[in-house]
C-alpha cells in the first residue's frame, strides 16, 4: 500500500471517528440534563432556590447588622483613648456593613430573578400552546 493510499484511510478513519463522536450522546451526560437534549424546568426546584435565597435575604438584613452599633461604640471608645486600633475596627465596621448590603442585594436579585424567570415561563409556555393550538398545524394534526 502506498503513502497516499494509507493517508487516505486514516483521514477516512478519523473523520469517521469524529462524526460519530460529535452525533454521539452519551448515555449518561453527567450534567443532569434528560438523555433528549430537551430543556426542563422544574418549577418546584427553582422555586425551593428562589425561597431560600429570600429567607438568606431576609436573616442577612438583621443578623448581618446585629454588631454594627456595639462594634461602632467600640471603635468610637478606642479613638477616643488614642488607640490606633480604633480607626481600624471602624474600618472594619464600614467594609462589613458594606459586604453585607452587597450580599443582602444579590440574594434579592437571586429572589427576584428566579421568581421573574418561572412567571416568564409560565406565561411563554401559555402562549405557545395558544398559538399551537390556532395554528393551521393544529388542523393537520387531528
Amino acid at each position: 500500500m502506498s503513502f497516499d493510499e494509507e493517508w487516505s484511510t486514516a483521514r477516512a478513519t478519523a473523520a469517521a471517528n469524529v462524526s460519530m463522536r460529535l452525533n454521539h450522546v452519551p448515555a449518561d451526560p453527567g450534567g443532569g440534563g434528560t438523555a433528549g437534549g430537551d430543556l426542563e424546568l422544574n418549577q418546584d426546584h427553582i422555586g425551593a432556590i428562589g425561597s431560600e435565597a429570600y429567607k438568606l435575604h431576609s436573616r442577612l438584613q438583621t443578623d448581618g447588622k446585629h454588631a454594627a452599633t456595639a462594634t461602632g461604640e467600640a471603635a468610637g471608645a478606642l479613638t477616643k483613648e488614642s488607640f490606633a486600633s480604633g480607626a481600624a475596627l471602624l474600618k472594619l465596621n464600614t467594609t462589613w456593613e458594606s459586604q453585607v448590603k452587597t450580599l443582602v442585594a444579590a440574594c434579592a436579585n437571586i429572589s427576584n430573578g428566579l421568581n421573574y424567570s418561572l412567571k416568564s415561563h409560565a406565561r411563554e409556555e401559555q402562549q405557545l400552546h395558544a398559538d399551537f393550538t390556532t395554528s393551521a398545524i393544529d388542523k393537520y394534526l387531528k
